[in-house]
């Protein structure tokens, strides 16, 4: 799709110099913090503004939860990190309703999940019954305990981390909960030349301490809206929409990508077309985001020898452009 295509309107920037420039000093700012990593530090940034959940699988150390400090501290969000384990329990964090002798009535007393951006740490050392005590929170952005629903702050961005599945001590993540996550991204061992510089620097956590927010809330609220303007036009959701067909016949795939998928696909693309500095998506938008949008979303066929990521790569490689 070029340019000349696409209308006057979606030419016109959908953010004025102030905002685009807070918003460059933001991802500078965590990238100064995440040495080495601007993609990964960008799809992050897509996978907040299009209000999706971020799932980040890695080994330990890599930094991860570095980067879930880092994007709080830029953003100016209410912070709580959970570490979940093996006996962590739903109540552990949704909250409890404790009864208050003095008032005659139970009171409910929020857990570490009434936070803005919230943490969830080696999410897969949970077993199954509490991962899935986020899936209301994450989908509808509301817990409900004791027959009461209890709203969420606004906004609520959840950072899930996890363990690769042949560590000691691991539960899979079931499809269900895989799918509320919008991106699952990889921060993989840095280069040489940012890992020099990360051991130069030493501990990220006096680096973290000493961020300063680069977006107000009202801010936040504007950037969520353009992206929901971005364009896509009839012939990108062409495209978008035999990505999500192909999924659906072939062989080495046992479940194809959902509606759903098509959505967030479509979603993240119109977050990195905003980042970058466009009002409309093209079909490199779609291509940057599909791999970290839809390969946990695959489900391989028994025959198949390929990753949920190399299958979701194939797919790029083999649907054309429309």
């Amino acid at each position: 799709m070029s340019v000349s295509l696409v209308s006057s309107a979606a030419q016109t920037p959908l953010l004025d110099d102030a905002l685009a420039h807070a918003l460059g000093e933001a991802l500078q700012q965590v990238n100064r913090v995440l040495l080495g990593k601007t993609a990964q530090v960008r799809m992050a940034f897509a996978c907040f503004l299009a209000g999706g959940h971020l799932l980040i699988e890695d080994l330990p150390g890599v930094g991860k939860t570095t980067l879930a400090h880092a994007l709080a501290a830029t953003f100016d969000l209410s912070f709580q990190r959970i570490q979940f384990t093996s006996d962590l329990l739903p109540s552990d964090i949704i909250g409890v309703s404790i009864y208050e002798r003095e008032r005659t009535e139970f009171k409910f007393h929020a857990g570490p999940l009434f936070a803005q951006l919230v943490l969830a740490d080696e999410i897969n050392r949970a077993t199954p019954k509490t991962q899935s005590a986020l899936l209301e929170a994450m989908a509808e952005q509301q817990v409900t305990a004791d027959g009461v629903t209890h709203a969420l702050p606004a906004p609520f961005f959840v950072v899930a981390t996890q363990n690769p599945l042949d560590l000691a001590g691991t539960f899979p993540l079931p499809d269900s909960q895989l799918d509320r996550f919008m991106l699952r991204i990889s921060l993989d061992y840095p280069d040489r030349d940012a890992e020099r510089a990360l051991l130069s620097a030493g501990d990220r956590r006096e680096l973290i301490a000493h961020l300063k927010p680069c977006l107000t809330a009202p801010q936040i609220a504007q950037l969520r809206s353009a992206v929901a303007n971005v364009l896509a036009s009839p012939a990108l959701i062409d495209y978008a929409q035999a990505l999500l067909a192909e999924s659906r016949v072939r062989a080495e795939i046992r479940v194809g990508l959902s509606p759903r998928a098509g959505l967030a696909l479509l979603y993240a693309a119109r977050a990195h077309a905003l980042l970058a500095g466009r009002g409309y998506c093209i079909p490199e938008d779609v291509q940057a985001v599909f791999v970290a949008t839809t390969a946990h979303r695959l489900i391989p066929s028994a025959s198949s020898h390929a990753s949920r990521a190399e299958l979701a790569a194939q797919l790029l490689a083999q649907v054309a452009v429309r």
